[in-house]
C-alpha cells in the first residue's frame, strides 16, 4: 500500500523532482518507523495556522509554518496548484532563484519569496513528512497598483459643438481598479438629464450634445486602494463658429471726444477679428484710430478707441469676428451730441426825448393785440405741456409757496422774454389800467392845445 502512494506521487510530480520526492518519502517513512519504536511520544503537530500573506507587487513574501515535537520528521513547503516541492528542510528544491527557507530552532518554518509577481499568488502547503502525512496551507495574495492601459483608453477629441461624444478608460490591476472622471479645472460636468456633478464614475463616459461650456481638459483616474492612484488627461476641444455680443450698440459723443467702442466675439478655432467703417472700410491702428484685442479662451474682447471725434466719424462701425467654420459681425452706431453754447448778457440803453416818449405811447395804443387764434399747425390740445411757448405764462400759485399771490386768489400775470432769455412777469391791476387812462386824456388835451394854437396862428397872418 505504501509502494502505491509513493508511484502516484511520483506520476503527479514528474520526472523533474522525483529524486527529492523520494528522498523526502524514504525519511518519511523512516521516520515514521523511528515513531513507532519510540515510547511516550505524541507524534509532530502544528501550533497555529499559516497565516494569509497579502504583499505588493514587487516586495519579499514570507510565510510561516509552527511545528512542535519535529523530532527526526522533516518539514516540506510546495506550492499546491501545480503539486511542485520548493523546499525541503534546510534545503530548496525549485530552480527558481526567488525562493528560499529558514527555521528558528526547527519550530518555526519561514518559506521566502522575493520579488513576488501576479504569478506568485495562490495557495502554499506546509507538510510534515508523517504517515499519514500532516500539512496546514496558506494563500498569498499579490496586490498590483493600477495601471491605465493606453490602447483601451481614449485619447485628445475635437468634435463639434452639438454632436455626442464617448469618452473611454481602462486600467488594469489587483483588486480590479474603479475608474472616475472629473474636470481637470474643477468645473462642474452636466449630464445629458441636466444635473450638475463633480465625479462621473464608470469605464465609458457619455456627453449628449457638447457645447462650449464643456470644452477642457478631463482626468480618468483609475484607483484600487493600492498606492499609487494613476490618471491620465483628455483634452476635450469643441468647434464653433463666431458669435459676437455688443452692450451698448448706440452711443453718443460729442466732437473732440475720446471715445472707445467694445464687443465680445466668442469662435474656436481662433478667430480673426477685425473693424470697420460704414463704408466697409477695414480700420487700422494710427494715430486717430486705437484697436486692442484680449483673448480667454475661445473668448475675446474687442475695443476701438477713437482719440478725438470728428464729423466724418459719426456713423456705423462693425466689429468682424471669422474662422474656418464661419463669419459674423456686430454694429455699433456712433451718432452726434452737440455741444452746449451760453450767450453773454448785453444792456443797451438809448436816451429818449419828451416827444418820442409821446410817440411811443401813441403807438403803443394803436398796436393791434396778438391772436390767441391757434395757427393750423399749432398744438391746441391742454393736456400737453407747454413746450416753447414764451409769450404768456399762467403762474398758479400755492398755499404757503411765497409767490405772486398769497393764498387762495390767483392772480393771471404775463411774462416778457428779457435779453437772457428769462421770463419776468408783468403785474397788471386796477392802478395800471388807471395810469393808462390818464395818459390817454392827457394825450387828447395836448393835441387839442396844438391844433387851437395853429388855428390862431393863421388867423393872425
Amino acid at each position: 500500500m505504501f509502494s502505491e502512494r509513493v508511484k502516484r506521487v511520483l506520476e503527479t510530480i514528474g520526472n523533474r523532482s522525483r529524486f527529492f520526492t523520494t528522498v523526502f518519502l524514504v525519511s518519511t517513512f523512516a521516520a515514521s518507523v523511528w515513531t513507532d519504536n519510540s515510547t511516550g511520544s505524541e507524534g509532530p503537530s502544528f501550533t497555529v495556522p499559516i497565516t494569509n500573506v497579502t504583499i505588493p507587487l514587487g516586495r519579499e513574501a514570507v510565510l510561516a509554518c509552527v511545528v512542535a515535537n519535529l523530532s527526526a520528521f522533516k518539514v516540506a513547503w510546495l506550492r499546491v496548484d501545480t503539486q511542485t516541492i520548493l523546499t525541503i528542510a534546510n534545503h530548496v528544491i525549485t530552480k527558481n532563484h526567488r525562493i528560499g527557507v529558514t527555521h528558528t530552532e526547527r519550530k518555526t518554518w519561514h518559506l521566502h519569496i522575493r520579488d513576488v509577481s501576479e504569478s506568485d499568488r495562490g495557495a502554499y502547503m506546509c507538510q510534515i513528512n508523517t504517515d499519514p502525512m500532516k500539512s496546514q496551507t496558506g494563500y498569498l495574495d499579490v496586490v498590483v497598483p493600477p495601471d491605465i492601459l493606453d490602447y483601451m483608453t481614449s485619447t485628445d477629441m475635437i468634435v463639434r459643438e452639438g454632436s455626442n461624444v464617448t469618452l473611454r478608460c481602462a486600467a488594469k490591476g489587483s483588486p480590479t481598479p474603479n475608474i472616475t472622471w472629473r474636470r481637470e479645472d474643477g468645473e462642474t460636468i452636466l449630464l445629458g438629464n441636466g444635473e450638475e456633478v463633480r465625479i462621473v464614475e464608470g469605464f465609458i463616459f457619455n456627453i449628449t450634445k457638447i457645447n462650449r461650456l464643456q470644452m477642457g481638459a478631463y482626468l480618468c483616474i483609475a484607483s484600487n486602494g493600492i498606492p499609487p492612484t494613476v490618471s491620465k488627461r483628455i483634452m476635450l476641444t469643441v468647434q464653433f463658429s463666431p458669435m459676437i455680443s455688443i452692450q451698448n450698440q448706440l452711443v453718443g459723443a460729442q466732437e473732440g471726444q475720446r471715445m472707445t467702442l467694445e464687443c465680445n466675439s466668442e469662435a474656436f478655432p481662433k478667430s480673426i477679428n477685425y473693424w470697420t467703417k460704414e463704408n466697409n472700410e477695414i480700420i487700422k491702428n494710427g494715430e486717430k484710430y486705437n484697436q486692442t484685442f484680449s483673448y480667454n479662451e475661445y473668448k475675446v474682447h474687442m475695443k476701438l478707441t477713437i482719440s478725438s471725434v470728428e464729423m466724418s466719424d459719426y456713423g456705423t462701425y462693425k466689429c468682424i469676428s471669422k474662422n474656418s467654420l464661419g463669419e459674423t459681425d456686430g454694429s455699433i452706431k456712433l451718432y452726434h451730441i452737440p455741444t452746449p453754447t451760453t450767450q453773454p448778457r448785453t444792456t443797451t440803453t438809448t436816451p429818449t426825448s419828451t416827444s418820442e416818449e409821446v410817440e411811443n405811447i401813441q403807438n403803443s395804443r394803436q398796436r393791434p393785440e396778438p391772436s390767441v387764434e391757434p395757427s393750423p399747425h399749432q398744438i391746441t390740445d391742454s393736456s400737453l405741456p407747454n413746450i416753447g411757448r414764451t409769450d404768456d405764462i399762467q403762474l398758479h400759485g400755492r398755499a404757503n409757496s411765497g409767490s405772486y399771490n398769497d393764498g387762495e386768489n390767483a392772480v393771471v400775470t404775463k411774462g416778457r422774454k428779457s435779453i437772457d432769455g428769462e421770463v419776468r412777469p408783468r403785474r397788471i391791476d386796477n392802478t395800471a389800467q388807471s395810469m393808462s387812462s390818464r395818459g390817454s386824456s392827457l394825450n387828447f388835451l395836448v393835441q387839442s392845445t396844438a391844433a387851437i394854437c395853429i388855428i390862431l396862428l393863421s388867423a393872425l397872418s
